[in-house]
C-alpha cells in the first residue's frame, strides 16, 4: 500500500534536493536555517500561553451540570428572584478559579518535565557539526545518524554504512530494514523505499548522513498522528474514569429523586431545581480525573527532586504498584566505569599487540558511545605508527562484533572485536606469543578454558582478531578466515552500597532480577558479590529450549538471566508479568522491546534516543537508590490519589442519601443551593493540598493496587456511617429541638462541613488519626476552614447566605455529634483497613 506524502522525494537524487532546498554537502547556512524555521514554524502550531490558559479556565465551567446550574440561576434572576444570583455565581466562579490555578500549575510542571528530556540530534550547518533539539530541524538540514538514534524527520540518504532501521511503527515489519543510497521509482511502496528514512523510526545498526526533506505535519508520521489518537489509557486512568461515571450516575439518579420529592411536597419549583443542581455539582465526582492529575503532577515534581524525570504522568501509579525490578548489572549493580585490566594473547600472556589493535579498533569506531570503547581509548600504547582508517562495519546484535579497516606503515588490517563466541567462530588461525601463526583447532580447547576461567574470576573477556586485506572497501563477507589475537579483559567493580540498596528494595517488597548479555560465569561472580547465595541462573541458550508454560514457573525462581539475546528480554518480561508488576530499566537499543512490554519502562538520561523515547521514567543518575526513591514517591502519589477517591466516594454516597431522606422528612430544603456550593468551596481548599500530604511509612512498604471492589466496600460502609449521623442530626434538630428553617440549615451546614473536614484527617491514615502527622498546608487550611465555618453564622451578612446565629446549646450539640462521628469513624476506619487491606 502506497502512503501519500507531500512529495515523492525518493525519485530524485541529492543534487536535485540540494538545489530545491538551498542546501549543500556542508548543510544549510545557520542564518538560512533560522529563516526557514521562522517561516515554517517547524510545521507545528504552538498554542499561546494566553489561549492555553483561556481554554483551561473556560473548561472549568463547561460540564453539563455546571452549565445547567448557571442557566437556572440566571433564569431565576429573570423571574425576579435576584437575591441569590450574585452569591451563587461568586461561589461558582471562585471554585472554578481554584481548580484552574491548580491545573495550570500541574500543566506547567508537565511542560517542564518534557523540556528536560527533549531529544537532540547532530546536524551539519555551515560545514560544522552541532547538536540541536530535534524539534528545530528544518528541510535542507543534513543530519548525522548512528545506532539508537530516533529519526526526527523524513530524509533522503546521502551516505550509509551497513545501515539498518526499525520501521515497525510504519510498516508493521519487525525485522530491521536495510538502507542504502539510490534513486527509486515514484510508485515504490513504503516498505521498499530503501533510500529514505522516516520520522518516528530508529536506527538499529550502522551509520548514515541524510538530507532532511519533510518535517512536522508534512512527514508520513505527522500525517498519521493528525488522524489518530495515540493516547493509551492506563488501568488506573480507566478505573478512575469508570468509577467516576458510576458515581455520577448515583448522583444524578438521587438528585432527580430529590427534585421530584421536593416538587411533590409543593416546594418552590425554581428553588427545588437549584437545590438539586447545586447538590449534583457539589457532590458529583466529575473533577476526579483533574484532581488526580494535580496529585500526580505534584508527585512528578517531588520525583524530579529525587533525580527521576516523569515522562508519562499517568505511569506514576504504575510505579507505585511495582513489586519486581529487572535491570542489567552495568551501572546499576556495578559502577558502570569499565576498566581494562589486561590485554592478553590466546594463551593468557600480556600482549602489546593485542593492546595496540584493541586501541585502534576503539579509537576509529564511530557508532554509539559505549563504556568499553571509552576505556580502550584511554590505553597508552607504545607505537610510532599513525594508522589511517579506510572502513568500518558497525556493531550489531546479530554479529555481536565491530570491525575496522586501517592502513599501517606496512599492511592493511581488518580488526574485529566482540563477544568471544562470535569472534572465535570467524577465526581459522591464531597468533602465538612469538608472533607466529598456527592453526586454531589444536589450541581451541585451551582458549575456551581460559575464557571460562576469566568469567569465573569476574572478568568480562572480549575476543579480538585480525587479518591482512588488500581491498580498501570492507563488507561483512570479509569477516572470515581471521587470526585470533587474544582477549581484552574488562572489569566493572561492584557499586559501593549496593547490598544495602538491594535490602531497601526487599523492605519495599520489591524483588530484583538481573537480565544481562554477559556470560553465566561473570554473572554468577556478580551475584555472589552482592550477597545472592546459590544464585539460580538461566542462559539465553537454555531459554530457547523452555516452553512458555515452564518459563512462567522458572522465572520466579531465577535470580539472573545471562547471555540473553535482545529479543529474549521481551519474552522474559512477558513471563514475569504473569506473576509480578514489572519495572524494567535499560539504556541500549537491545533494551527497547523490554522497556515497551514492561508495566513500567525506565531509562537513563544518557541512554540512546530510542530507549529514552520508549521509557515512562528517565533517571538523571543510573543508580538503584534513585529507583528506590522513585518507587517511594510513586507509592506516595498513589496513596494520596486514593485519599481523594475515598473522601469523594464516602461523602458523596453518604450525603446524597442523607439529603434524599431529609427531603422525605422535612417541609423545607435541608440546605439552600448557595449553602451547598459554599460547603463545596470551603472544603475544596484543604482537599487540594492532599497532593502534598504526608504518607505513613507503613503505606509505603507495600505496592499500591487499584481495587474497585475495595473502594466500593469503603463507599457503602462509610456512606452508611455518614448517613446515620446526618439522620440523627435531622431528628434532633427538627423533632426534639423543633428549630425553624434557617436554624436547621445553619446547624446542618456546620455539621456537614466539619464532618467533611475531619473525615479527611481520619481517612488519610490507616491507623488512629492522632498517631499520624498530616501535611502542613492540609492542617493549616483545614483549621482555617473550621474557624470560618463556625464564624459564618455570626458575621453581619450571614442572612445573605441563609445562615443565622445558633444558640450556644445548639452549637455545642452539633459539636458533640461531630465529635462522636470522629471517634466512631476512626474506629470503623481501623477495623475496615484491617479486614479489607489484603
Amino acid at each position: 500500500m502506497k502512503t501519500a506524502v507531500p512529495n515523492s522525494f525518493w525519485q530524485f537524487d541529492t543534487t536535485y534536493w540540494y538545489d530545491k532546498l538551498n542546501s549543500s554537502p556542508n548543510g544549510l547556512p545557520q542564518n538560512l536555517a533560522e529563516q526557514v524555521s521562522l517561516q515554517a514554524g517547524h510545521n507545528i502550531k504552538k498554542e499561546s500561553v494566553f489561549s492555553k490558559d483561556f481554554f483551561l479556565l473556560t473548561g472549568q465551567f463547561k460540564s453539563p451540570l455546571m452549565l445547567l446550574l448557571i442557566g437556572a440561576v440566571i433564569l431565576s434572576a429573570f423571574l425576579g428572584d435576584t437575591s441569590d444570583v450574585f452569591i451563587i455565581l461568586f461561589i461558582v466562579l471562585s471554585t472554578g478559579l481554584l481548580s484552574f490555578f491548580q491545573e495550570r500549575n500541574a500543566g506547567r510542571i508537565v511542560d517542564k518535565l518534557q523540556s528536560l528530556i527533549a531529544l537532540k540530534c547532530s546536524v551539519i550547518r555551515d560545514g560544522m557539526v552541532q547538536d540541536i533539539f530535534s524539534s528545530t530541524i528544518v528541510p535542507g538540514d543534513i543530519i548525522i545518524l548512528k545506532a539508537g538514534d530516533m529519526l526526527p524527520a523524513d530524509c533522503l540518504i546521502i551516505e550509509a554504512n551497513e545501515l539498518h532501521t526499525n520501521e515497525a511503527s510504519l510498516t508493521g515489519e519487525s525485522y530491521p530494514t536495510a538502507k542504502e543510497i539510490g534513486v527509486l521509482d515514484e510508485n515504490t511502496e513504503i516498505a521498499k523505499r530503501t533510500n529514505s528514512l522516516w520520522e518516528g523510526t530508529s536506527i538499529v545498526s550502522g551509520t548514515a548522513k541524510a538530507l532532511v526533506i519533510n518535517t512536522g505535519s508534512n512527514t508520513i508520521f505527522g500525517t498519521i498522528t493528525k488522524n489518530a489518537n495515540t493516547t493509551v489509557e492506563t488501568k488506573f486512568e480507566k478505573g478512575i474514569k469508570d468509577f467516576g461515571f458510576f458515581l455520577m450516575k448515583i448522583t444524578l439518579v438521587l438528585s432527580l429523586f430529590i427534585l421530584i420529592v421536593n416538587l411533590l411536597y409543593h416546594k418552590n419549583v425554581i428553588e427545588s431545581a437549584l437545590f438539586a443542581l447545586a447538590l449534583a455539582v457539589g457532590m458529583a465526582p466529575e473533577l476526579l480525573p483533574a484532581i488526580t492529575t494535580i496529585a500526580m503532577s505534584a508527585g512528578a515534581q517531588r520525583m524530579l527532586s529525587k533525580k527521576v524525570i516523569v515522562k508519562k504522568l499517568t505511569s506514576i501509579q504504575n510505579l507505585g504498584e511495582v513489586n519486581l525490578l529487572c535491570t542489567d548489572k552495568t551501572g546499576t549493580i556495578t559502577e558502570g566505569t569499565i576498566k581494562v585490566v589486561g590485554t592478553v594473547d590466546s594463551l593468557g600472556n600480556e600482549c602489546e599487540f593485542v593492546k595496540e589493535i584493541g586501541y585502534w579498533n576503539a579509537t576509529f569506531e564511530t557508532g554509539y558511545s559505549n563504556p568499553m570503547d571509552d576505556a580502550l581509548k584511554e590505553l597508552i600504547i607504545d607505537s610510532k605508527i599513525t594508522p589511517i582508517k579506510t572502513g568500518e562495519i558497525p556493531y550489531d546484535f546479530i554479529r555481536k562484533r565491530l570491525s575496522i579497516a586501517i592502513i599501517t606503515k606496512n599492511d592493511t588490517l581488518l580488526i574485529s572485536k566482540g563477544a568471544f563466541n562470535q569472534i572465535i567462530s570467524i577465526c581459522s588461525t591464531m597468533r602465538l606469543p612469538n608472533g607466529n601463526i598456527e592453526n586454531l583447532e589444536q589450541h581451541k580447547a585451551e582458549i575456551e578454558k581460559n575464557f571460562e576461567q576469566y568469567g569465573i574470576n569476574g572478568l568480562r573477556a572480549i575476543g579480538i582478531c585480525y587479518k591482512n586485506i588488500e581491498a580498501s572497501i570492507i563488507t561483512k563477507e570479509d569477516e572470515t578466515a581471521m587470526v585470533f589475537a587474544g582477549f581484552i579483559l574488562l572489569e566493572d567493580p561492584i557499586k559501593e552500597g549496593i547490598t544495602e540498596a538491594i535490602e531497601k528494595l526487599k523492605k519495599l517488597q520489591v524483588n530484583l532480577k538481573i537480565i544481562s548479555g554477559d556470560n553465566k560465569n561473570v554473572s554468577k561472580s556478580t551475584a555472589l558479590k552482592i550477597g545472592i547465595k546459590n544464585p539460580v541462573i538461566i542462559t539465553g541458550q537454555e531459554l530457547y529450549k523452555i516452553s512458555p508454560e515452564a518459563l512462567k514457573q522458572l522465572v520466579k525462581k531465577t535470580h539472573i538471566f545471562a547471555e540473553v539475546e535482545p529479543q529474549q528480554k521481551e519474552r522474559i518480561i512477558q513471563a514475569l508479568r504473569k506473576t509480578y508488576t514489572v519495572a524494567y530499566m535499560g539504556d541500549g537499543i537491545n533494551d527497547v522491546s523490554a522497556i515497551n512490554v514492561a508495566d513500567v519502562g525506565i531509562s537513563v538520561e544518557n541512554a540512546v534516543d530510542v530507549a529514552r523515547e520508549a521509557a515512562d521514567f528517565v533517571l538523571m543518575e543510573k543508580d538503584l537508590t534513585v529507583i528506590i526513591d522513585g518507587i517511594k514517591e510513586g507509592r506516595k502519589t498513589f496513596a494520596n490519589t486514593l485519599k481523594y477517591i475515598f473522601i469523594n466516594t464516602g461523602s458523596t454516597f453518604g450525603n446524597m442519601f442523607s439529603v434524599a431522606i431529609a427531603s422525605l422528612l422535612l417541609p423545607f430544603l435541608p440546605m439552600l443551593p448557595k449553602q451547598i456550593l459554599l460547603t463545596n468551596f470551603i472544603t475544596d481548599f484543604p482537599y487540594l493540598t492532599i497532593a502534598s500530604d504526608n504518607v505513613d511509612p507503613e503505606q509505603l512498604r507495600k505496592p499500591g493496587k487499584w481495587n474497585l471492589k475495595f473502594i466500593r466496600n469503603y463507599m457503602i460502609i462509610f456512606g452508611i456511617h455518614s448517613s446515620i449521623f446526618d439522620v440523627i442530626t435531622f431528628l434532633i434538630l427538627f423533632y426534639i429541638l423543633k428549630v425553624k428553617e434557617s436554624a436547621f440549615q445553619t446547624a446542618w451546614f456546620i455539621e456537614s462541613i466539619l464532618t467533611e473536614l475531619f473525615i479527611l484527617f481520619i481517612i488519610r491514615t490507616h491507623k488512629n488519626f492522632f498517631k499520624s502527622k498530616p501535611g502542613k498546608y492540609l492542617f493549616i487550611l483545614s483549621v482555617l476552614g473550621l474557624l470560618i465555618t463556625i464564624a459564618l453564622p455570626y458575621i453581619p451578612f450571614a442572612d445573605k447566605i441563609g445562615l443565622s446565629p445558633l444558640p450556644l446549646f445548639n452549637l455545642v450539640l452539633m459539636l458533640l455529634i461531630v465529635a462522636t462521628y470522629i471517634i466512631t469513624a476512626d474506629l470503623l476506619k481501623v477495623w475496615f483497613f484491617k479486614k479489607y487491606r489484603n
